[in-house]
């Protein structure tokens, strides 16, 4: 069957919609978990620092087995919530089941990073960011995912996380919606084979993208650091793919930018089954874009500030911080730098000689002045 086709033309059917919204915790996706658990095996691998449980999902015994995580970072939800459209999608469809269970071993810990998911922060609750604890193994969480890699003995494995709004697809204005990364695995960054079969998968994934977010895929950086994990996976012999969710326009819930993933994850999957992946066709991975860092949330273009003399009319960039407010994730804007021409993007940009505001002097625009100011236009 196609998985793409199928998967892609009737999404919507597929949504988890328990799981919405930026902030997911080990309590959203408990009670998914027991229902899954009559078709899936479910086991807990283990506890975090605050002994908050860790689990891990085991789908199929056929010969492509891939490892599968997501929110090592607590504060990177989207690629969960994909995988739980993905898992909506092979517990309601028979078919699809049974392809995956003749094709697959997926071992898929789905919060790996339970603590900082509750807290809405990258980092675990010893403040250790997971992704540069592969050598040093300090923190429990990354001993579960460590013993998990030695025991599943993946053929592939996917690295799912979020990027922040900052990023373009290359150098012009379209945001990078989705990014991927085949990790280097030496300081020379050589293109080696494992490498290579990883780039002919995201190859695969662009192409399919490309129909839906032409110009919004973008190629994560690989400098090399073997205390991430992705480096050191790879460098062991394992081809390792990272997933990067983006920002796609007017999206700060990322419930667009999850739909990319899903259809990431499939595309993945199907691509591998049905393609002797030798990495032969790795060349196109080098055409995606590298991202760079050229978007704000918001620049207030030709903003009046007051002073003695004049007013003079200057660019305001601002980024909205995340901030756990009562369970929910709201978005506060910070100024970040005020300038003559500010020569990057805004994913909102507005003129603000068209909206008559009164000239403020520049100690009077802080972020609260901001916060008002934007409730009103």
């Amino acid at each position: 069957m196609d998985l793409i086709e199928d998967f892609t033309s009737n999404y919507t059917a597929y949504i988890n919609q328990k799981i919405r919204g930026r902030y997911v915790t080990h309590k959203m996706i408990s009670p998914l978990l027991e229902d899954y658990s009559e078709k899936f095996n479910v086991e807990q691998i283990g506890v975090s620092v605050l002994n908050n449980p860790i689990h891990k999902l085991t789908i199929g015994s056929g010969k492509n087995r891939i490892l599968i995580w997501s929110q090592m970072h607590g504060n990177e939800s989207t690629t969960t919530k994909a995988l739980f459209d993905f898992l909506n999608y092979i517990d309601t469809n028979i078919d699809v089941l049974n392809y995956i269970n003749e094709n697959f071993t997926l071992c898929i810990i789905p919060i790996l990073n339970p603590d900082g998911a509750l807290a809405y922060t990258r980092i675990n609750a010893n403040e250790i960011d997971l992704n540069r604890d592969a050598q040093n193994q300090s923190q429990p969480e990354s001993r579960i995912l460590r013993a998990v890699f030695n025991e599943f003995k993946p053929d592939y494995c996917f690295n799912l996380h979020d990027q922040r709004t900052i990023f373009s697809a290359g150098n012009h204005k379209k945001s990078a919606t989705i990014s991927f990364l085949t990790p280097a695995e030496d300081e020379e960054r050589k293109v080696t084979q494992n490498r290579k079969r990883s780039m002919e998968v995201i190859v695969a994934m662009n192409k399919m993208l490309q129909k839906y977010i032409p110009k919004q895929v973008g190629r994560y950086d690989d400098g090399f650091n073997l205390n991430c994990v992705g480096d050191t996976f790879q460098s062991l012999g394992v081809p390792t793919i990272l997933f990067e969710s983006g920002h796609y326009p007017n999206d700060y819930m990322r419930e667009e930018t999850r739909k990319y993933i899903a259809y990431s994850l499939v595309t993945a999957l199907q691509y591998i089954n049905l393609t002797e992946v030798t990495g032969k066709k790795h060349h196109d991975y080098f055409h995606i874009p590298e991202n760079e860092k050229l978007f704000y949330d918001i620049i207030l273009r030709n903003f009046p500030i007051a002073t003695k003399e004049e007013t003079e009319f200057k660019d305001v960039a601002i980024f909205f911080k995340e901030t756990l407010i009562n369970d929910k994730i709201e978005f506060k804007p910070s100024i970040e730098h005020i300038e003559k021409h500010l020569h990057y993007y805004g994913h909102k940009e507005l003129d603000m000689r068209n909206v008559g505001v009164d000239p403020v002097p520049i100690h009077e625009l802080n972020n609260s002045y901001l916060t008002d100011l934007l409730r009103k236009i």
